[in-house]
């Protein structure tokens, strides 16, 4: 098994650097660019919607303008549908790359880490405990999709040569959470308004300092021990 493993990981190498090759062999201004395919053009557009998700949100705190609020909700969605059309691309095009793994988890970083962290705290999860749990969900979704790239020439592949599941919950699930804060925010359950639901634990200190948090808050710290499980195997749509 062993023998095979190292097969493997030598021919990884093999290919990663034939393709390393053609950013080494381009001189010039923007070559980077001139690199691009077409799938990496739909892919870096996933990141622009949790980028345009994350600037709604800060809009939403400075002007208590709903539809920032709502735009932000939607955005990560509009993101989804960037992630699931980049791969159809590829393999339409038959020009899948390096620069597009890469791309693809930063892309997927921004929409299905950090904004919906930023969508929390926008609606009210903003004590220092809070922002703890929030900060160890992009954190770990960091390091989810890190490992992916690391390790997906080691997962088992079916015929088409995709792979048959994912180790530890994949960070796009992540919408999940966001459609729970569009729910929240349809009913009118977050800061400012009626508050978020289940209230809030003091850990420790008095009321309203340090310690405490709200129990929503443990949903995201949940999700993120998910993301980085080794045992966690989710099969592959």
């Amino acid at each position: 098994m062993a023998p095979r493993k190292n097969a493997k990981l030598q021919n990884e190498e093999e290919r990663k650097a034939d393709a390393l090759q053609q950013y080494q062999d381009s001189e010039g201004h923007f070559t980077l660019v001139r690199n691009f395919r077409l799938a990496d053009l739909v892919t870096i557009m996933n990141g622009v919607c949790g980028s345009f998700s994350i600037f709604s949100s800060a809009n939403y705190l400075a002007s208590k303008d709903p539809d920032y609020l709502w735009m932000a909700l939607w955005c990560p969605l509009a993101g989804l549908m960037f992630d699931f059309f980049d791969g159809k691309v590829a393999r339409w095009r038959k020009s899948s790359s390096m620069l597009g793994q890469e791309l693809d988890s930063l892309a997927d970083l921004i929409s299905f880490g950090v904004a919906p962290s930023v969508l929390a705290f926008t609606v009210g999860l903003r004590t220092y405990l809070d922002t703890v749990l929030l900060t160890s969900f992009i954190c770990c979704g960091l390091a989810r999709l890190a490992r992916f790239n690391a390790t997906v020439a080691l997962i088992p592949k079916d015929g088409g040569g995709k792979a048959k599941y994912f180790e530890g919950l994949p960070i796009p699930s992540s919408l999940v959470l966001v459609g729970v804060l569009a729910w929240f925010v349809k009913n009118g359950w977050i800061e400012g308004q009626a508050g978020l639901p289940l209230g809030k634990l003091t850990l420790w200190g008095p009321e309203g300092g340090r310690g405490e948090v709200h129990l929503i808050s443990f949903v995201f710290g949940l999700w993120a021990a998910a993301m980085v499980s080794k045992t966690l195997r989710v099969p592959k749509l």
